[in-house]
């Protein structure tokens, strides 16, 4: 079950370099629960179908690169790298052209062949830092 665990997060993650919101509902569970969403998001898996068209729209280069994954019963743990180009309006903030590179753990808890509950902790002060959206240090 492990391996098949993190093919589903694998493909999740993928979901936000490819745009390819036809695979959401295959991946997310009708009553997916982000522990800590962006903010406004909506939730299941409409909540993640926006989110992917918005990092999609602001960050059309976005390119998630996947270091360790790791399975333990219904948990998978991610450590990936992002990167990407803010081209589009991002929380607020116009684009300002400047590219990115920050890491991140994704935990998310896989149930009948979906996540059902999803974390994240990324660096996204390094990222608004990058952008330009804020001093650097």
């Amino acid at each position: 079950m492990s391996e098949e665990n993190k093919a589903i997060v694998r493909r999740f993650i993928g979901l936000f370099d490819s745009g390819d919101l036809s695979l959401v509902d295959d991946l997310i569970a009708a009553g997916y629960v982000g522990h800590n969403p962006f903010p406004d998001q909506k939730p299941g898996p409409e909540g993640i179908k926006d989110l992917i068209g918005g990092m999609r729209a602001t960050f059309p280069d976005l390119k998630i690169t996947i270091s360790d994954i790791i399975a333990d019963g219904s948990r998978v743990v991610a450590r990936w790298t992002a990167t990407g180009t803010h081209r589009g309006e991002f929380m607020g903030i116009p684009a300002t052209g400047n590219r990115f590179k920050v890491t991140g753990i994704n935990i998310d808890r896989i149930k009948d062949g979906k996540i059902v509950e999803h974390w994240e902790q990324f660096d996204a002060m390094g990222m608004m830092q990058q952008m330009g959206a804020m001093p650097g240090q």
